[in-house]
């Protein structure tokens, strides 16, 4: 176990799975589809998120019910929830076909994942994806049949899918894998919410990866520990020894 890290939990789209806009790009054109008036930079900076919180989030916001980023999963407006499942719905659509065509690795994702395994760190994923897309991502790059990830946490494995900013999912992963010390724990992203969720967790490391889609200028807003180009330099940051 490198400097008693026991769990490194990433997320996907955009940390270890190449984006190129891909998700922000299916949630827009859903939401256009629907009449939604909102932009593709509005829809980016609250990526990896619940997808359909997301849309209730945006459908709020039209109907001037503003609510802060931070308390994402605490205010959710109840009156846009059958408006956001239509949303949602298209948007799953778009997404699978996207991921069925398009769904690659980002440069070294894979080398990275081994190198945690062989020096004694649990590895798990954490997505704002729902079980449909997440099993898309996870039977075609193959890492949970290798044994590269122990455990891939999508939204449907927490109660009422409440995902980021909220930490449930990286509690998810630390009671099915025994690890007992969040302070053993490390988060890696690339967006707002990934930071966040690092944040509310209380991880040891909450670590940004600048080749996401979402800008640093974006996220690196949020509290976080470190900064990285790309998951290729994790295991170089962690064997430095300055992820303490």
């Amino acid at each position: 176990m490198r400097d008693n890290i026991a769990l490194a939990v990433f997320d996907l789209a955009g940390t270890l799975v190449q984006d190129d806009n891909g998700v922000r790009d299916c949630l827009h054109r859903a939401a256009v589809d629907y009449g939604l008036d909102v932009t593709k930079d509005e829809i980016s900076t609250h990526m990896g998120t619940n997808k359909i919180h997301l849309y209730q989030f945006l459908i709020a916001r039209t109907k001037g019910n503003i609510i802060d980023f931070k308390n994402f999963e605490v205010d959710i407006d109840p009156t846009t929830h059958d408006e956001a499942v239509k949303l949602y719905d298209k948007y799953t659509e778009y997404m699978i076909a996207y991921y069925k065509e398009h769904c690659k690795e980002i440069e070294g994702a894979t080398e990275t994942l081994q190198w945690c395994k062989e020096n004694g760190i649990k590895v798990a994923t954490g997505t704002g994806f729902h079980r449909d897309i997440n099993n898309v991502i996870m039977d075609t790059l193959g890492w949970v049949k290798n044994g590269l990830i122990d455990y891939a946490v999508d939204l449907d494995m927490v109660p009422e899918g409440k995902g980021r900013p909220a930490p449930f999912m990286i509690f998810k992963a630390m009671e099915y894998l025994n690890v007992q010390n969040v302070r053993q724990v490390i988060k890696v992203g690339d967006t707002p919410a990934d930071m966040l969720e690092g944040y509310n967790a209380g991880c040891r490391a909450i670590i940004g990866v600048m080749q996401g889609s979402t800008p640093i200028q974006v996220w690196g807003k949020y509290y976080h520990t470190h900064v990285i180009n790309t998951v290729k330099e994790l295991p170089e940051l962690i064997a430095s020894g300055k992820v303490v």
